[in-house]
């Protein structure tokens, strides 16, 4: 393997912000299942929220395709006024009491996982971190009027209690961040990750309350105190917004009503039954045959 950190420059100056305050690190890369745009919403979200400057730059000519995921340029008239390139980069943040974390953020790579990983744990390394977290959405046959369910998953399964559905085993397609809290993991870091259920026919959109509800779980999960109230006044926006536009549909209110009916019924008793492998990952091949490729975006 080439050397790793020949992919990444770390800011000198940022990083001697940082000194030794050991944060943790949130992983939330485009590139895999996005239901209701919990990782991009979420990231975005943060650095809107968050003061932050990017601690580290990835060198995408390596990492990324560009073919696959072409820069997008403002042309006017008759000249190319600029360029949208792409950016995987670890941003240093604050919350708001003051207490610093690092987001790596952007599309996931395309090439060199193995190195790229490296290079994260690299950075991991000189910084001291020692707890890393992700988010992501999954659709599911859930109602938008009920409380966003979460599903956690983690490199110590002690950690994790109170899940929403029962998988005993299924293979599924990985992520880069699936990458990294494995490899975490087997380096003896406490990673963890976050599964929002999102309403599978918002799937497409961005669904606020999901955001909220994963962001809920990693506040406390890593000690944070990323500002809540803004994404909850969206998603409770969000809501009347679906309501209002879905009101007039014959069958919607009907299926709505349905789908409250079995999640009432499963919360109330905690009975396991869950969809098969089968269908979980027929609905996630359909998934992913509805998003449009990274160049289209």
């Amino acid at each position: 393997m080439l050397d790793p950190r020949g992919l990444y420059q770390i800011d000198p100056q940022v990083r001697g912000s940082l000194g030794e305050a050991q944060p943790v690190l949130l992983h939330l890369l485009d590139g895999y299942i996005d239901a209701g745009s919990v990782t991009r919403g979420l990231r975005k979200y943060i650095l809107e929220q968050c003061e932050n400057r990017v601690l580290a730059q990835f060198d995408h000519d390596q990492v990324h395709d560009y073919r696959y995921r072409r820069p997008l340029f403002i042309f006017d008239t008759n000249h190319l006024e600029d360029i949208k390139d792409v950016s995987l980069a670890v941003h240093y943040a604050l919350d708001s009491a003051g207490k610093p974390f690092l987001l790596l953020g952007g599309p996931e790579p395309d090439h060199q996982w193995h190195r790229a990983a490296a290079a994260v744990f690299q950075i991991v390394q000189d910084t001291q971190v020692n707890l890393l977290a992700s988010a992501s959405g999954v659709p599911m046959a859930v109602p938008h009027s009920r409380p966003t369910l979460v599903t956690q998953h983690a490199t110590d399964p002690a950690i994790v209690s109170g899940n929403p559905i029962w998988i005993d085993r299924i293979q599924v397609p990985g992520s880069f961040s699936h990458f990294l809290e494995y490899y975490a993991g087997e380096r003896g870091l406490l990673a963890s990750g976050f599964v929002a259920h999102v309403p599978h026919y918002v799937a497409q959109t961005t669904f606020p309350q999901a955001i909220a509800a994963v962001l809920e779980r990693i506040n406390d999960f890593c000690g944070l105190q990323i500002p809540i109230e803004p994404i909850t006044e969206r998603a409770d926006a969000n809501i009347l917004t679906i309501d209002a536009e879905t009101g007039d549909d014959g069958e919607f209110p009907a299926l709505v009503a349905a789908l409250e009916e079995q999640y009432d019924r499963l919360r109330e008793s905690g009975a396991a039954a869950v969809p098969s492998a089968e269908e979980i990952g027929e609905a996630v091949e359909r998934f992913l045959a509805e998003q449009e490729p990274p160049g289209n975006r």
